[in-house]
């Protein structure tokens, strides 16, 4: 179906399609954008706090049809204590968005440094002493997020101009 202008409002390769991917792309940036400035932003107001490692591993997620390949993730587990509560921990770097690793090696060069039953140093946002991670650095994960949003969005811009 089509109006006197000649967009094409229907079909797989409509208009409206191309706007939804331009959508898309633009919350995957967004949100990519919002992780790192939350994460840098961590890393700043951290403190300090002594963990116990409790459980070390890496898992390896195995590629789907329209994604062959694996993806290894490290698993760590942490427990600590901030102002007399005690929490467990899971992450090894402030970002929400995971990072994951091709090679099972990439994914235990993230957590060599830290063995099961020792002691670390773990750290902790006042605003979110639930949430502590093991790593005071950013991630490149939210980079990532913001880098393939924006390029999402970019095809989807020029093939919705081409539909105009």
């Amino acid at each position: 179906m089509s109006d006197d202008s000649g967009v094409s409002i229907n079909g797989p390769d409509s208009l409206k399609g191309a706007l939804l991917y331009i959508l898309i792309g633009i919350v995957i940036l967004s949100y990519g954008g919002y992780d790192y400035v939350q994460q840098t932003e961590t890393v700043r107001e951290s403190v300090e706090v002594d963990a116990t490692i409790t459980e070390l591993d890496i898992e390896a997620d195995s590629g789907t049809s329209s994604n062959p390949g694996a993806n290894y993730d490290p698993v760590v587990e942490f427990e600590y204590t901030y102002e007399g509560n005690e929490y467990v921990g899971t992450k090894i770097y402030p970002a929400n968005i995971e990072q994951n690793y091709e090679t099972q090696s990439g994914a235990e060069s993230a957590i060599e440094e830290y063995e099961e039953g020792s002691q670390t140093t773990a750290y902790v946002s006042p605003n979110q002493p639930e949430d502590a991670f093991l790593k005071n650095q950013t991630s490149n994960a939210p980079i990532i997020a913001i880098v393939l949003g924006g390029l999402f969005t970019l095809f989807a811009t020029v093939s919705a101009v081409r539909k105009v």
